[in-house]
């Protein structure tokens, strides 16, 4: 033990840990983070990094909250765990009442679970037995192209990214894709919807609102989702809105379903939820939803639980979040990187290695015109780049994205473009 603890943390994690999303015969050791505060982190030799993808997009108030970790800490003092079912407490209870009041106004119930994949999950189980309560025998589920929507089987049915999934297809759900709309390919799309719906029992529609994170932070239409969402509410397909990325401030509105007039049926939840302290994801439905699940007969009930479903502590955390998310100050954050965005895209939108800039509240992102393999060199020394020049940011192939947590300093957000530019000129 004593000549394990002499080795750096990065040897000795090689030792003992698989890491996510790692190919660990050709992945460099990983990087030892020792601290963080705000919207920085510090490796194990005191080198510090800009976090400007807000760790995955969770620690949206920066790292080590006073506020939270206060939030946190009292909670962990009265009630740590109990099991939720059978019972309730206080900070569940407040934190769905909260939540409610500022999701879309269809929403009406929340289901507690774990993490982005299940919350996904539950909002698949939702839609399936809905038409099977109702006697309606309905066994495909409707997603976009390039989709993304977690680990767990069910997410990775409707996901469409096989770099992720392939190796699993044979054991997925039954699903069908069709094309993101774009502005110019709205009418072929709602064409394609229609004879899907045609030729399949559609029982639900699982989407990222607005953006597809995974995809390389690729943005479509919202007029063209909202005629989707139309017509699936004509043919009573559930809609399972995917907000686990773009929810809690990242679009410039709470969710990115307020952007659209349709409202979903269903609301998936994680992420930022927490503020990066705990994991935690919830499931939100409209009345309608849940009142299909309430009947005499127990079986028709929706019988998916976590252990640490409601966790007292994690409740305590999102709701201190909550309340930040909602304070003049962070308003004045994201107003301000907002507008910087903007600024900086306009800026480097007529650079000829700039392709389709775009942007979505917070979320910046374009592509790097500059040969690649998807998800190969060039994105492994973009990162490394970014990395010593002491900004991180994670590329998707030649996609570069930048989801900053809300309370960034400007000069913080200065070195983020100014790493970027530096790359623009350095790579050919």
């Amino acid at each position: 033990m004593q000549k394990n603890l002499r080795m750096s943390l990065s040897k000795r994690d090689s030792k003992t840990i698989w890491h996510p999303l790692t190919q660990h015969k050709t992945a460099k050791l990983p990087l030892a983070i020792s601290k963080a505060k705000a919207a920085l982190l510090y490796d194990e030799n005191g080198k510090e990094y800009i976090d400007a993808i807000a760790s995955w997009y969770t620690a949206m108030y920066g790292h080590c909250n006073d506020y939270i970790l206060e939030s946190a800490f009292k909670q962990m003092q009265t009630l740590d765990q109990v099991v939720f079912t059978g019972f309730t407490h206080e900070p569940a209870v407040k934190l769905a009442e909260e939540l409610l009041s500022i999701l879309p106004k269809n929403q009406a119930k929340v289901m507690f679970n774990d993490n982005g994949s299940t919350s996904v999950e539950i909002g698949i189980k939702m839609a399936l037995q809905f038409h099977h309560n109702n006697n309606d025998k309905r066994d495909t589920l409707l997603a976009f192209e390039n989709g993304f929507h977690g680990d767990t089987f069910g997410a990775m049915s409707v996901s469409g990214l096989s770099v992720y999934n392939g190796p699993f297809d044979d054991h997925f759900l039954k699903v069908v894709r069709i094309p993101t709309p774009d502005g110019t390919n709205n009418a072929e799309v709602l064409k394609q919807l229609n004879a899907l719906i045609e030729t399949h029992n559609i029982a639900g529609f699982v989407y990222e609102p607005l953006v597809q994170g995974a995809a390389g932070m690729k943005m479509y239409d919202a007029q063209g989702l909202n005629e989707i969402l139309k017509i699936c509410k004509t043919n009573k397909i559930i809609t399972v809105a995917d907000e686990v990325m773009t929810g809690l401030g990242k679009t410039g509105t709470y969710f990115a379903s307020l952007n659209i007039k349709e409202l979903p049926d269903v609301i998936c939840l994680s992420k930022a939820l927490t503020a990066g302290l705990v994991p935690m994801g919830i499931t939100t439905c409209s009345q309608d939803i849940y009142d299909a699940f309430l009947d005499d007969n127990v079986g028709k009930g929706l019988f998916h639980a976590h252990t640490y479903s409601a966790n007292p502590i994690a409740c305590a955390t999102a709701l201190a979040g909550l309340e930040l998310l909602q304070t003049q100050e962070i308003k004045e954050q994201q107003a301000y990187i907002i507008k910087a965005h903007g600024e900086f895209l306009n800026k480097i939108s007529a650079h000829p290695k700039v392709l389709n800039p775009r942007q979505s509240g917070v979320i910046l992102a374009f592509e790097m015109d500059v040969e690649m393999e998807r998800y190969g060199n060039l994105r492994n020394k973009l990162f490394q780049f970014f990395m010593d020049k002491g900004v991180y940011l994670r590329p998707l192939g030649n996609t570069i994205y930048i989801l900053p947590p809300f309370v960034i300093t400007e000069a913080q957000l200065k070195a983020v473009y100014s790493a970027i530019l530096e790359a623009l000129e350095s790579f050919s």
